[in-house]
C-alpha cells in the first residue's frame, strides 16, 4: 500500500480512486496492463543507472514508486493527479529545459490527446530528451483484427475504449507516421493481446483473471503480427539515435 499523500485527483481517479495500483483481477484490460508493465520493467532495467527518466501521464505513479525505490532517478508527471511523488503537469507543455531526459515514458496516453494535439505533445517530448534519447511509449491501435472484422462484418469499429475518452485513437499506420514526422526512430513495434473473434470478447474481457493464460497463449501472435495486435509498445530514439530493441 502506498504511503504518499494525494493532494489531487481529476478524471477517471476521482471517479474510481488509485485502479492502477488496485488492480482489479477480473478488469478486462489487465492482461494487456501486466504484460506492458513487464515490457516496462526490461526497459529501465536495460538502462544506465544514472539514466533520468520521465513518466509522463503516469497516474498514480506506480512506476515512479517502484523505480525510486530501486535508486532510479525518475520523476512522476500527470495532468489529473498530484501526490509526493507525482507532480501535475501537461505533457504538451512540460516547463522541463531542453535535453533534461535520457528517457521519457509516455504509456497509455497519446490516445487521450486530441488529434491537434498529438504532434505538439511529441515535439514537446523530442525538445526535453536528451540527444539519442529514448522514448517509449504504448498506444492501442485502433485497427486491431478483431476491429477490422467487425467493421467488414457490421459497419463498427471495435474501439478499445469509448470515444469520448480515447479521442486521439488510431491505427498503429498513423502513430507510427506521426512519430516519424517528430523525428523519431522506431526499432519495432512490439504487439500485446491478439484479439481473436469471440475469444477475446466473449473470454478474455469477460474473464480476465480466469482466461489470463488464454490471453498469454496468443501472445506469440500479437509479437509476430503488431498490426493485429491491441496494444503496441516502441522503443524509439531521436533522430540520428540507432533504434533499439528490447526482449519481451
Amino acid at each position: 500500500m502506498s504511503t504518499n499523500t494525494v493532494h489531487y485527483r481529476s478524471w477517471e481517479y476521482a471517479r474510481r480512486g488509485d485502479y492502477h495500483r488496485e488492480l482489479a483481477p477480473n478488469w478486462s484490460y489487465t492482461p494487456t496492463y501486466l504484460q506492458k508493465m513487464r515490457f516496462i520493467r526490461r526497459f529501465v532495467d536495460s538502462l544506465p543507472r544514472t539514466a533520468r527518466i520521465l513518466d509522463a501521464g503516469c497516474g498514480e505513479g506506480v512506476l515512479v514508486e517502484e523505480f525510486r525505490a530501486a535508486g532510479r532517478n525518475i520523476v512522476g508527471m500527470d495532468l489529473n493527479y498530484e501526490s509526493d511523488c507525482v507532480r501535475r503537469g501537461d505533457i504538451r507543455d512540460t516547463l522541463e529545459p531542453d535535453s533534461t531526459f535520457d528517457a521519457v515514458l509516455l504509456l497509455d496516453v497519446f490516445e487521450h490527446l486530441a488529434y491537434a494535439d498529438q504532434p505538439r505533445a511529441l515535439r514537446e517530448i523530442h525538445r526535453i530528451l536528451k540527444p539519442a534519447g529514448r522514448l517509449v511509449i504504448s498506444v492501442p491501435n485502433l485497427a486491431h483484427l478483431n476491429s477490422r472484422l467487425t467493421l467488414l462484418f457490421t459497419g463498427r469499429l471495435d474501439r478499445t475504449d469509448k470515444e469520448t475518452d480515447h479521442v486521439g485513437e488510431r491505427p498503429l499506420a498513423e502513430n507510427a507516421r506521426l512519430l516519424a514526422e517528430a523525428g523519431f526512430q522506431v526499432g519495432r513495434w512490439y504487439g500485446i493481446t491478439f484479439t481473436v473473434p469471440i475469444i477475446y470478447r466473449r473470454i478474455v474481457c469477460k474473464w480476465a483473471e480466469r482466461s489470463r493464460w488464454l490471453h498469454d497463449a496468443l501472445g506469440p501472435l500479437a509479437r509476430l503480427l503488431p498490426s493485429l495486435a491491441m496494444l503496441n509498445i516502441a522503443v524509439c530514439r531521436k533522430a540520428n539515435g540507432h533504434a533499439e530493441r528490447i526482449r519481451m
